[in-house]
């Protein structure tokens, strides 16, 4: 890979939060934010084969845990980790690796260790599918994104769907 980025900002959501027509905004692969679409919304609620369960905080301590253990393994800097009960967020710099294997990779790990020790997350999805990924490519950008994924969070009270 040529043009590494300085990291890469990750988000992925607990299953059957953040559905497609979100009243919080959603975004569309190929159109970017989108704005809110109730029937949408309904839709994709209704199809949902599982019950949501929201991270207790155990749990988020267990996804961040193994976050930074994952990122040591690897040798990957790990600039913040916010597991939230209905979303994590996590800013990285992993070299040679694309920003969708590094979420891939989080996501299968800590998807192991929920299931491992609370058998409630076995036979079912933990997460959505997918999430975003986004390269950081400038100090300012970082500094931001790190704020963004801790202390933004916080006062943002997001942790409900």
């Amino acid at each position: 890979m040529d043009d590494q980025p300085l990291a890469y900002f990750i988000t992925f959501t607990v299953y059957g939060t953040f559905l497609q027509g979100d009243t919080r905004l959603w975004r569309s692969r190929r159109k970017g934010s989108q704005p809110y679409q109730p029937l949408l919304e309904d839709w994709h609620r209704d199809r949902l084969k599982h019950d949501v369960i929201l991270l207790a905080q155990q749990q988020r301590s267990a996804v961040e845990n193994e976050i930074t253990r994952l990122c040591k393994y690897r040798k990957w800097k790990l600039w913040k980790a916010s597991a939230r009960s209905n979303h994590v967020h996590v800013v990285v710099s992993a070299s040679e690796i694309t920003g969708a294997r590094v979420r891939d990779q989080m996501k299968a790990n800590c998807t192991r260790v929920l299931r491992q020790d609370w058998p409630v997350f076995i036979d079912r999805p933990v997460w959505s599918a997918g999430g975003d990924w986004q390269c950081v490519n400038s100090e300012d950008d970082l500094e931001q994104v790190i704020l963004y994924a801790g202390d933004v969070q916080d006062r943002k009270a997001r942790d409900h769907y």
